[in-house]
């Protein structure tokens, strides 16, 4: 079984500004290209942060009684205010994945940092592509018989040795359903949790009998 990996989902053409860029080009850039962020890199490539637009909102005018809320927040927005230059107005260090990194790996570190997209770098640490949320999100609009032919076959089978006479798999927009009967009930709790490992499995509804009862 092979999950997707950030290579095959992220974007290769990143927009990217030096540390030094100042503070209207860096909104010219992101205008002009149409996106949310830019990476900031140093001379060989190497991301040292992310500037979003949330990073720049605190400059215009007007901002300042939503960032009220905590003194740390009202400080770091004031930073951010006063900043004039990429590196002074970065959210850094920059967080990044490998381009061999699974969608799962991928989304439990954007969960724990808290952003909405990594950086992809090479093992040079040089930048080679940015993937976001919607990039991971991605993997659900996989085709119904590739789920159904990867769980029949690399699961059903290869995996497990199962009789495909005896346990069948229908996919219907990413919703699985297993039926059958197998030899011991302890396998239709695997057979269930293997299915929702598979990239692009939404749900997975079993209806499966078994032979003999080795619960106890």
């Amino acid at each position: 079984m092979r999950h997707r990996e950030l290579r095959e989902l992220m974007t290769r053409e990143v927009v990217t500004v030096a540390a030094n860029a100042p503070f209207k080009d860096i909104v010219r850039i992101l205008v002009e290209h149409q996106v949310s962020a830019v990476a900031v890199i140093d001379p060989a490539s190497r991301p040292l942060g992310v500037i979003s637009e949330g990073d720049l909102l605190p400059k215009s005018e007007g901002q300042g009684d939503y960032f009220r809320s905590l003194p740390e927040r009202e400080s770091l927005q004031e930073d951010k205010a006063a900043g004039q230059r990429a590196e002074e107005l970065m959210s850094a260090p920059a967080v990044c994945a490998g381009p061999d990194w699974t969608v799962a790996e991928a989304a439990r570190l954007m969960e724990a940092q808290g952003v909405k997209r990594l950086l992809v770098v090479d093992g040079a640490d040089a930048l080679v592509g940015i993937v976001s949320r919607r990039d991971l999100l991605r993997i659900f609009l996989r085709d119904d018989d590739a789920v159904r032919h990867e769980i029949a076959g690399d699961i059903l089978d290869r995996t497990l040795h199962l009789d495909p006479a005896a346990v069948t798999v229908d996919v219907t927009d990413g919703k699985v359903e297993v039926h059958g009967t197998v030899q011991f009930k302890s396998l239709i709790q695997v057979i269930e949790r293997l299915c929702r490992t598979v990239d692009g499995v939404v749900s997975v509804t079993q209806h499966l009998g078994c032979a003999i009862d080795d619960s106890a």
